[in-house]
């Protein structure tokens, strides 16, 4: 297994690298002081030099609009974008445009790509995906209370989504929804494109998260579709593919999601390695002269390595035998790189003290944002679940599991 990068990946990943420095950690101060117009307007004009450079949205094939980066280059790329917040949207591929933009160029129509895929993936509009409910638990996702039901050309949906991520200015929607109720239970949903601001379809609010709303990309919506309709053209599938398509999506999210996360890891290390050489607990001796935070810097270095070489092994994986080659390691790397990161980040606030509970630093941003890694795309204790049955089940007696 060779992990060695390609030189002319190497030499992109350095101007990605040098660009992001430059040009996007300053926008920090912008995002963190809640300044929003601002901070579009000038997300605005970085959106149009990476398109200028040719590094717009890696995660799609050139034909489709992107700069056509395999799995593995996409996730070094997105590692490199993870440093900021505000890196994957720079670029056009973040969550959740980069799943719906891969659901649409695989399975949509020619009809919906002209409509949904083509504005999207050039960045001219938003996409949000509706899936999560707060009536029922996120870590069963067959069990849904959202139904579609066909009346005459439309679909009639009623139904209440939140954790909506950037429904807040969004243009459409993708929205699971029971189309199927007497199917089996993975078969009963189904994907349907809806316009947001269609008759019947309401954004209550952007959720607070840790006492912070967010503002359009920034944010976590509530929905409520109240006999929103919509025409039978827009499934986005076959009926009741809804949940295989949502596993299909979430595959290649869980390699974005934590070579990000990685990125944030990377970060906080940084942040806190230059903490604890600048910062004296007495005159002449730093805090990293400290025995502890000696260890949280080799630990966390230490950790960040184990979990970018199961990630990148993964990502290895699936560029070969598919991604029901790598299903078992899927669900690994998702809550082992959440919990990295999650210590990581942690001891980054705790070696800064005080000031790392603030936002005059990225590292609270980065606390309360980022703790939901571990419960959104499958809870921690469903993916330890998962991985447990699978390599337990061989060893069992016939019929059980």
């Amino acid at each position: 297994m060779d992990f060695s990068v390609d030189p002319a990946v190497e030499a992109h990943l350095a101007d990605v690298a040098g660009y992001v420095h430059e040009r996007l950690v300053p926008l920090e101060k912008m995002l963190l002081a809640q300044d929003w117009e601002m901070l579009w307007t000038t997300l605005a004009e970085c959106r149009a030099e990476v398109r200028a450079r040719g590094w717009w949205a890696p995660n799609l094939p050139e034909g489709a609009g992107g700069s056509g980066a395999g799995l593995v280059t996409l996730g070094l790329i997105s590692e490199v974008l993870g440093r900021t917040p505000t890196g994957h949207y720079a670029f056009g591929c973040q969550a959740p445009d980069a799943g719906n933009s891969e659901l649409l160029l695989l399975h949509g129509s020619d009809e919906q790509k002209a409509r949904y895929l083509e504005p999207l993936a050039r960045g001219d509009v938003r996409s949000c995906f509706l899936m999560t409910e707060p009536g029922f638990p996120g870590s069963n996702p067959v069990l849904m209370g959202t139904t579609a039901v066909a009346d005459g050309d439309d679909w009639v949906i009623d139904g209440h989504k939140w954790f909506a991520t950037a429904a807040d200015g969004a243009d459409f929607g993708i929205c699971m929804a029971v189309t199927e109720p007497e199917a089996p239970r993975h078969q009963r949903a189904s994907m349907i494109l809806v316009d947001m601001n269609a008759p019947g379809v309401e954004l209550v609010r952007n959720i607070p998260v840790m006492g912070h709303g967010g503002n359009g990309w920034f944010s976590h919506g509530e929905v409520r579709l109240t006999g929103a309709r919509v025409p039978k053209s827009h499934l986005l599938g076959a009926r009741g593919a809804g949940f295989a398509m949502a596993q299909e999506r979430l595959g290649p999210g869980r390699i974005h999601h934590c070579m990000r996360w990685l990125g944030i890891c990377r970060r906080a290390l940084d942040e806190m390695i230059r903490r604890a050489a600048a910062r004296e607990i007495k005159p002449g001796t730093p805090l990293a002269a400290m025995g502890t935070v000696q260890a949280w810097i080799a630990d966390s270095a230490a950790e960040i390595e184990a979990a970018r070489a199961l990630v990148l092994k993964v990502a290895w994986n699936i560029d070969r035998h598919g991604f029901k080659a790598a299903r078992e390691e899927i669900s690994m790397i998702k809550y082992f790189t959440a919990n990295v990161m999650q210590r990581v980040v942690d001891r980054a606030v705790q070696a800064h003290g005080a000031l790392g509970v603030t936002d005059d630093t990225i590292l609270a941003f980065f606390f309360r944002e980022e703790r939901a890694a571990r419960i959104y795309d499958g809870p921690d204790e469903v993916h330890r679940m998962a991985v447990a049955r699978r390599l337990v089940k061989p060893h069992l007696p016939a019929g059980r599991s």
